[in-house]
């Protein structure tokens, strides 16, 4: 073995495993392990976990805060006019630089493999180029996968349905949208048919953004997992935000929720920017805006958690935390069993693994060694604690290394240092 980690807990509740690593890949996973490697780490029962996979990202427009000023409304829409004014002024170099940061801290947090939408109605398709540079410079150490985003609507924008095309020729992997941004809700569901039809042929991933609204009458999620029937897409389509869900009534809901996971569609939910943006127009009771992600997950339906927005014209906080994001969903998303708090780390780990197609993910042999250690002991621990990430490994080198969370104490009779760690017998 070229490397084996000692005494690690597992995220399936698995505790003293040894993981052995040759070749860039998972080797064996055992406790005790007989063979020996050029190193070995003693963990010492932290969690040892595959990394954390950001599902909705928008990489061109990341660390733009301020510019060209703050969102003062803290709506979606001046996000959107104000990404529309800093756009004439973007360089190739700026957004490059931007995202290459943005991976540093993504890197440093464990955070390895990144759905990052990119804006196409730029008829220069400047982020584009820019964000294809940054996948080629960042492949050694973090998956990034681009979605061609008609930002301003696929029909509403003159050139929305060339310009996709166009990126998807360049490169450009998934198929996006977003139909509750057209003028009409007509033109949304001819978008959804359109964009699905285009996956289809050339046999591409979709992920819209799809009803990221407070109007209980935007449904382009029936339309997206109705095409994702017709065309056969089952498996291969997302949709992102379904915020809508939040304020619709229970019947239509009771409908929609079978056809969802009849279709194969996945939801992705982006908590922290889904509570910021929806409400803006209640008084009180304010609605918090985020999906119905209990439900989705009781009907079957895969629901993973992207970061969405990182210091930029819609979010002004973030730091690449996946565990900070599944944090805000259990809180708002009311997840507190453990069986729902499991599930909400699986939707920053192993689910959006799946819908991003990721191959060599996971902790079994054969697996790309890819592994964070955590200091937590479990995952409801890492996420209670947003605990630091003492190594991050790819192909089972280690590419970032932190130090224990401790801090000395000056109390007569008290221990000399404490972490935020706490044994609650197994509750």
């Amino acid at each position: 073995m070229d490397l084996i980690l000692r005494h690690a807990s597992l995220p399936d509740g698995r505790r003293d495993i040894d993981i052995g690593i040759a070749d860039g890949h998972i080797a064996a996973v055992g406790p005790a392990l007989a063979a020996s490697g050029s190193e070995e780490i003693d963990v010492a029962g932290r969690l040892v976990t595959s990394p954390f996979v950001d599902a909705h990202f928008h990489m061109d427009a990341t660390l733009s805060l301020g510019l060209p000023r703050i969102n003062q409304s803290g709506t979606l829409l001046e996000g959107i006019a104000l990404w529309g004014e800093l756009k004439p002024d973007l360089t190739q170099d700026a957004v490059v630089a931007r995202a290459m940061a943005y991976c540093d801290m993504a890197v440093a947090q464990g955070l390895l493999a990144i759905r990052s939408h990119v804006d196409v109605c730029d008829d220069r398709l400047l982020a584009v180029e820019a964000l294809l540079e940054v996948k080629r410079r960042v492949a050694p150490y973090l998956d990034l996968q681009l979605v061609a985003f008609p930002q301003d609507g696929v029909l509403r924008s003159a050139n929305g349905q060339r310009n996709l095309v166009r990126a998807l020729d360049m490169g450009v992997e998934v198929v996006g949208g977003i139909p509750h941004f057209e003028r009409t809700m007509a033109d949304g569901a001819t978008s959804v048919r359109l964009l699905c039809e285009i996956a289809a042929e050339r046999g591409l991933l979709v992920d819209m953004h799809c009803d990221e609204s407070d109007d209980p009458h935007s449904r382009h999620i029936e339309t997206l997992a109705a095409e994702s029937l017709r065309l056969g897409l089952q498996g291969r389509v997302a949709g992102s935000h379904l915020t809508s869900m939040h304020s619709m009534d229970n019947y239509y809901v009771s409908k929609l929720l079978p056809l969802m996971a009849e279709s194969g569609v996945a939801a992705i939910a982006n908590p922290l920017i889904n509570i910021t943006l929806q409400g803006r127009h209640d008084t009180y009771p304010k609605r918090r805006g985020m999906t119905r992600v209990p439900e989705l997950m009781a009907a079957g339906v895969p629901v993973a958690f992207g970061h969405d927005c990182v210091m930029d014209p819609w979010y002004s906080f973030g730091s690449g935390d996946m565990l900070e994001v599944a944090h805000m969903a259990i809180h708002v998303g009311q997840l507190t069993s453990r069986t729902a708090i499991a599930s909400a780390f699986e939707s920053v780990t192993t689910t959006p693994a799946k819908i991003l197609h990721l191959e060599g993910y996971g902790l079994a042999p054969g697996c790309h060694a890819d592994l964070v250690v955590l200091q937590a002991a479990d995952p409801f621990e890492a996420i209670r604690l947003r605990a630091t990430r003492l190594l991050v490994l790819r192909r089972g080198k280690v590419i970032a290394r932190a130090p224990e969370r401790r801090t000395a104490l000056m109390l007569d009779g008290r221990p000399d240092s404490v972490t935020l760690e706490f044994d609650a017998g197994g509750a």
